[in-house]
């Protein structure tokens, strides 16, 4: 069964953090013949943002059009700081990851689903430079940053930047099996790991 993963984007997000698992999803879709995962990109308006260094890329879609998403992912990036306090994106977020199966967030991403109450009793992970404002926003949750990711079943968080990767392999051995990781793995030349 196809799933939809919506890679949510913003202004002064970073860049690694959705490239990354992009091309995870990406591959592993190339290797399965196309039977695994449909990837797109969602921005608040559609068309362009500028991500951290200023490289800008253009979104697939809007929050009016988006295709259903099965696993919302969300960036880092400073962009977070200020996506908390837009209403209408942390409305549009709570009704994508409420239908969704998954959410997910790779580094200071993890603001977001703290600023709505989602990591409340939870153990989750950040960037390291986002431990304390995660901590203020989610101060029911338990942040442990010696894993490269948490997955609590519904919501997984991972650390910074690269540990996204890892994150987007575990998710696909998730859905279709570690030998699928496993040659997405191999087709990258990626060394790390799906495993904690």
């Amino acid at each position: 069964m196809l799933e939809n993963v919506g890679i949510y984007l913003f202004d002064d997000a970073e860049l690694l953090d959705f490239a990354g698992p992009y091309e995870v999803f990406s591959s592993a879709s190339q290797l399965s013949g196309g039977e695994a995962f449909n990837v797109f990109t969602v921005s608040e308006n559609g068309g362009d943002i500028r991500s951290v260094n200023g490289l800008t890329v253009v979104s697939d879609c809007s929050f009016r059009d988006n295709p259903n998403i099965d696993i919302l992912l969300i960036p880092g990036g400073d962009g977070t700081k200020a996506e908390i306090k837009k209403q209408n994106v942390m409305e549009w977020i709570d009704g994508a990851q409420r239908a969704a199966k998954i959410i997910a967030t790779v580094c200071s991403g993890a603001r977001i689903p703290a600023a709505l109450g989602l990591l409340d009793g939870l153990t989750a992970t950040t960037h390291m430079l986002a431990i304390d404002d995660v901590k203020k926003l989610a101060p029911r949750a338990v942040i442990d940053h010696t894993q490269r990711f948490v997955d609590n079943g519904k919501i997984i968080t991972s650390g910074g930047i690269s540990a996204g990767i890892d994150m987007a392999l575990h998710i696909v051995a998730r859905f279709y099996g570690r030998d699928l990781a496993a040659r997405t793995m191999e087709y990258m030349e990626y060394p790390g790991g799906c495993g904690k």
